[in-house]
């Protein structure tokens, strides 16, 4: 049997009414705006997006994706109002992704297997949301992992960043506490931003007056200092060029003998570091024997006096560095240094934090100069089987040149009359390095002119070594900090004369007299890449950029001393400004809680003074309320004063129903009627069938 329905025939004009009806009604519905639910939902997942971001440049590339996926996967099951995954579903996911992090990490114990376990079980609690239990979960675990992105990372930028995600985490958990009517989302982030402001200045009382543990409060003591660029012990042609096309910064130089935010001239501005004196055939290394050997360190100097303040930053390394050459070793604030014979400054221990010391250098000086052949044996050997040309050169260089003075004059000469370069992308050299380097490339950076220099120095017998450092550096003016960056590496050569000691040459100013005038940036060197290159950003440019990262350097440079670097020491010092040095730690805990009392109510005030105001009216009829809750007739939440009159009736006493009816008669008729009688009046006569109530 069949069933057929015929459709009426209807005119062309309502066929496309009714079409352009269905139009316009899908299109009012595509704008639309989400359910709450969906839009509460998406936003904590942008919050959580925002904790999980900092995390992703230290994290494995599969952790980061797992992560991306699993919010990807929770978006689309809120916009698509699909049933969150089941359990038989979530654990095989979660069981791999524990499993992946025991395989790369072989423990879930330690900073990095923990945090990113943290990464994972807040990316899998997303999709496992089904009470509001589960929400705070998810909250509370977005503030834990937020607060370990410093392990990682500290600068004044992470913490800016994290200050939004807070103010993210603080609106979704607000949209989610609100009943009834939800205000527009503007008004929820300022709401999150007042709650941090109002938190803001207990913070700052207690962070600089709680006394401070020893210490920095984020180092860990296994894998915490990673990842570190800086002068190693040893020189290779090729590391120190590769090192200079990095802007970080090396250590900052304040000189308190230099008014107006002036420094040394460029010329001497010769960082000393590390002292090499052996070489292989290729690479220079540090000869930790010198330490040893018995020496006499006399120096004889002249000249003026330089004091620096320096502030190291962390490079994982024990060498500390100074204007050549330090005249006593640095004076440190929690641990000594030393100044061995090859006037090196050292830690007791590797810098694994931001470190400050004082050290005061001559730059003029006789040093070590009546030294025996026997203490100088190691400044002149070479490995036998290397670089065949350059010992002939040499040899013909000594047969023309008896004198030592005129024959380091004439290997200048040569650097500096020869087409010899100076380029930060020299090319490879083979095994005889300094042949390749002398007579076939003549390209390079400044080890190489260094080393090739010490070598031909040692094949003609005059005691020579290599010495690592930094040249130059870009002053502040906003700070009055010079700041010298990595890109100011450098490496030189000291040779040893009778009656004169120890003697700086640079064999790159022969090739690149620039070099020591200016800084890399501002060289505009071939090869040289980056964005300093590009932006003009040297020390002589007078740009906008200029003057911007000056700036900004500064700013990092404040953060850095009174943040990061705010230490016991360097609270003793702020306490001694306010007058308060002699404070032990119980005087010290008082004054913090009374000034953190005061802060509070100076924050809780304006709070209580600008909180809703009840009116007298309704004050009295509230006040009646609660009486007769009290008395076991409590109101019930849907009753107007009328309704709750008539039920009363049939549960009080005539004697004490009366005045209660006439309490609530006069408030109602004086609330919502259209009585004209003045609030004058009317209080006074509540008041009077309030007594009676009772």
């Amino acid at each position: 049997m069949t069933i057929s329905a015929t459709l009426p025939d209807l005119p062309d004009s309502q066929i496309k009414s009714g079409a352009k009806a269905i139009s316009t009604l899908h299109k009012s519905w595509r704008k639309l705006p989400l359910a709450r639910d969906k839009a509460d939902t998406l936003l904590l997942m942008f919050a959580c997006l925002l904790v999980l971001l900092p995390h992703t440049s230290q994290a494995e590339w599969w952790v980061s994706v797992s992560c991306l996926c699993l919010l990807a996967w929770r978006g689309w099951l809120t916009l698509t109002g699909r049933r969150m995954p089941p359990s038989w579903v979530l654990v095989p996911i979660a069981s791999l992704m524990m499993g992946g992090v025991f395989l790369h990490f072989h423990t879930f114990f330690g900073r990095d297997a923990g945090v990113t376990m943290l990464m994972m079980l807040l990316a899998c609690k997303l999709l496992e949301m089904r009470a509001k239990r589960d929400l705070f979960v998810v909250l509370y675990l977005s503030f834990f992992l937020l607060l370990t992105q410093f392990l990682d990372t500290q600068t004044i930028g992470s913490a800016a960043f994290a200050l939004c995600a807070v103010v993210a985490l603080l609106t979704a958990q607000l949209s989610f506490n609100y009943t009834g009517v939800v205000p527009p989302l503007m008004q929820r982030i300022k709401l999150g931003l007042l709650i941090l402001a109002l938190a803001i200045p207990l913070t700052i009382v207690a962070f600089y007056l709680f006394p401070r543990l020893q210490g920095p409060l984020w180092s860990l003591p296994s894998d915490a200092n990673t990842g570190r660029s800086g002068l190693s012990d040893s020189m290779t042609p090729g590391n120190i060029s590769k090192l200079a096309l990095s802007e970080d910064i090396a250590f900052r130089v304040k000189f308190p003998d230099f008014p107006d935010n002036t420094g040394p001239d460029k010329p001497i501005l010769y960082w000393r570091g590390i002292v090499l004196s052996h070489f292989d055939g290729r690479s220079w290394t540090h000869d930790d024997l010198q330490k040893f050997r018995r020496r006499d360190n006399a120096v004889n100097f002249s000249g003026p006096k330089i004091r620096q303040q320096i502030i190291l930053e962390s490079q994982g390394q024990r060498w500390l560095f100074g204007l050549d050459l330090p005249t006593a070793p640095a004076s440190l604030n929690e641990v000594g240094s030393s100044l061995n014979a090859q006037s090196e400054l050292n830690a007791p221990q590797a810098i694994n934090n931001r470190l400050r010391y004082e050290v005061t250098s001559q730059t003029q000086y006789k040093w070590q100069p009546e030294l025996s052949a026997r203490d100088l044996q190691s400044e002149v050997e070479l490995p036998p089987g290397f670089n065949p040309r350059t010992l002939e050169f040499a040899a013909d260089l000594r047969q023309r040149t008896p004198d030592d003075r005129r024959l380091i004059q004439a290997v200048l000469n040569f650097f500096r009359n020869e087409k010899f370069s100076y380029t930060l992308e020299p090319p490879i050299l083979g095994r005889n390095s300094v042949d390749d380097f002398l007579f076939n490339s003549r390209a390079g950076f400044c080890e190489h002119y260094a080393s090739a220099f010490v070598v031909l120095m040692r094949a003609v017998d005059i005691p020579a070594r290599v010495v690592t450092g930094y040249q130059g550096g870009e002053m502040n003016l906003v700070d009055g900090f010079m700041e010298v960056r990595q890109s100011d590496a450098h490496a030189w050569a000291e040779v040893w004369l009778q009656d004169q000691g120890w003697v700086r040459v640079d064999p790159t100013a022969a090739v690149a007299p620039e070099r020591i005038s200016l800084n890399v940036n501002s060289r505009g060197l071939n090869g040289l890449r980056g964005l300093s290159g590009l932006m003009n950003l040297g020390a002589n440019s007078k740009s906008l950029l200029s003057r911007l990262r000056m700036q900004l350097d500064a700013v990092n440079n404040s953060w850095n001393q009174w943040v990061l670097n705010y230490n016991p020491a360097k609270q003793v010092d702020f306490l001694r400004t306010l007058g308060l040095a002699e404070l032990d730690w119980p005087k010290l805990m008082l004054i913090f809680f009374a000034i953190g009392t005061v802060l509070i109510g100076l924050i809780a005030l304006p709070l209580l003074y600008h909180r809703p105001k009840i009116a007298p009216l309704d004050k009295l009829y509230l006040y009646l309320c609660k009486k007769l809750a009290d008395k076991k007739h409590p109101r019930l939440l849907h009753e107007g004063p009328i309704a709750y009159a008539s039920r009363l009736k049939s549960t009080l006493p005539e004697t004490q129903y009366a005045p209660v009816q006439g309490f609530l008669a006069l408030y109602a008729a004086t609330k919502y009627g259209n009585t004209r009688q003045p609030m004058s009046d009317v209080l006074p006569q509540l008041k009077t069938l309030l007594a009676q109530c009772r």
